[in-house]
């Protein structure tokens, strides 16, 4: 059975993260926006945005999935998460219709979660006490 009470540290960077994917878009969305158009930064920024919409609804429906029984919990995960690519998809195709050359930018904008997940990753690794070999 999960610890009913999450850890205060995780919890400080599971709220932390939306924050930092998106001024990681925006602060790579400025150099984009000079070299290619202001309407590719534009997308990248928006696609950062999303990204981070998209982790905080992850986290929030995770939690009420995880609370209930282990059959609902089922039906309604599948539910949400295939609603969650329905419209993750539907952006897409969306941009794919009315700005094809700027998907490239949106993509790159909606991947700048990984970096943030990464440097997460880093930060927490040196942050422990104990390295076991």
């Amino acid at each position: 059975m999960p610890d009913p009470q999450p850890d205060p540290l995780e919890e400080k960077i599971l709220r932390r993260i939306p924050l930092e994917v998106i001024a990681f878009a925006a602060f790579i969305a400025v150099p984009v926006g000079l070299v290619f158009g202001a309407l590719a930064g534009m997308f990248f920024l928006g696609g950062g945005a999303l990204a981070a919409v998209g982790f905080l609804w992850l986290k929030s429906s995770l939690t009420r999935v995880l609370a209930k029984g282990k059959a609902q919990a089922l039906r309604s995960g599948v539910l949400l998460y295939g609603l969650r690519f329905v419209l993750i998809l539907g952006m897409f195709f969306i941009i794919i219709l009315l700005y094809p050359k700027r998907l490239l930018a949106f993509a790159a904008g909606f991947s700048s979660v990984i970096p943030v997940f990464l440097g997460e990753a880093v930060v927490a690794l040196a942050r422990m006490k104990t390295w076991k070999v």
